[in-house]
């Protein structure tokens, strides 16, 4: 199982991609184009719209077009993202709603062009994102959730990260202190907290299974159809809890959000097995997604999207937000603790 969480190389470019090589590289994959594409909104990766020349009128005008995505240089390797296919294909294989990627003439998903970008294709699928959840939709999510669940637990990843401590919160924050992103002045006090985090956080994460999670299973990234949701955006998946994406897709602590979330595990029970003492473990991974978030930008710097994006990242303004919340976390993560030692 890898540790290779941001890549091989600090900052990673696409300075070398144009709209031309994009269209060369749908045409290698197998298909013709018109000539006309569009990029989408992607951060970490570049995910074009290209429209493809079809013999026949398609029966409906997602048909006419293919999504392009090339994998940011030096994050993920081969193999990892082969694994992150796999896991689509297994899905579909069992009919869970994902959109996995089309393969070419050879039976491949992934290929590389001339200036070394990994890249895939997707079938275009309409939907739009949930703006809220209903009790029937909580109840459709946590099925489908149960469903990923099982098939992600029937193969192992080899190669992709591993969601814990180390992965997730020490290297993190080994490269925040190494890099010039946090600011001396902070620098002692967020080592101080984040450490205290990973220290109080070790034991509840005793016993824990496993296993392919979708892994960035937030409200973006689940999409409603005509038949229901479905996931997208695969990219950040990671070997975990199964937790990890019941609390994304459900993040808040207060008491409505609790309704929620348990309406989205009873029908999880329904259709899988689930552990409800992983909930224990929501707010230390909402503290390593912070510490994840923060080392996130601070990598990806000196990308001007990402400076467009996070234009206050590295002032104090940021900091001192973030050691704010991590305070705030330590406190919701030691409430977990105290719950424990008061059943056991």
């Amino acid at each position: 199982m890898s540790s290779f969480v941001w890549g091989s190389q600090e900052t990673q470019y696409f300075n070398t991609l144009t709209p031309e090589h994009v269209l060369e590289a749908v045409e290698d994959f197998g298909y013709r184009t018109t000539g006309r594409v569009m990029q989408l909104n992607s951060m970490e990766n570049r995910v074009y719209e290209v429209e493809i020349e079809l013999e026949e009128e398609p029966d409906s005008v997602s048909e006419k077009f293919r999504i392009v995505k090339f994998y940011r240089p030096g994050r993920w390797n081969k193999e990892q993202i082969l694994e992150e296919h796999d896991f689509l294909w297994d899905l579909t294989d069992r009919e869970i709603p994902a959109i996995a990627p089309l393969k070419n003439q050879e039976g491949q998903t992934l290929m590389q062009n001339e200036q070394g970008l990994y890249f895939t294709l997707f079938p275009k699928q309409g939907g739009r994102e949930c703006d809220e959840w209903s009790d029937p939709l909580l109840e459709q999510m946590g099925r489908l959730l149960a469903r990923l669940h099982s098939t992600g637990a029937a193969k192992v990843a080899k190669h992709r990260v591993k969601l814990d401590i180390e992965n997730y919160g020490e290297k993190n924050l080994e490269f925040l202190l190494k890099s010039n992103k946090l600011p001396s002045e902070y620098r002692s006090s967020y080592e101080a907290l984040a450490k205290q985090i990973f220290s109080v956080s070790t034991p509840l994460f005793k016993n824990v299974a496993y296993q392919r999670v979708h892994g960035d299973c937030h409200h973006g990234n689940v999409l409603l159809g005509s038949t229901g949701p479905f996931l997208i955006d695969f990219d950040d998946m990671v070997i975990g809890p199964k937790v990890q994406d019941i609390w994304m897709i459900i993040p808040g602590r207060d008491e409505y959000s609790k309704r929620q979330r348990n309406i989205l595990v009873d029908s999880y029970l329904e259709m899988g097995d689930f552990n409800r003492s992983e909930l224990k473990l929501i707010e230390t991974l909402r503290a390593l997604r912070m510490i994840h978030f923060s080392s996130w930008i601070a990598h990806r710097y000196e990308d001007q999207s990402f400076k467009r994006a996070f234009p206050t990242f590295g002032s104090s303004q940021y900091w001192e937000k973030e050691l704010h919340d991590l305070r705030e976390q330590i406190s919701h993560i030691q409430d977990n603790l105290d719950q424990m030692n008061y059943m056991y």
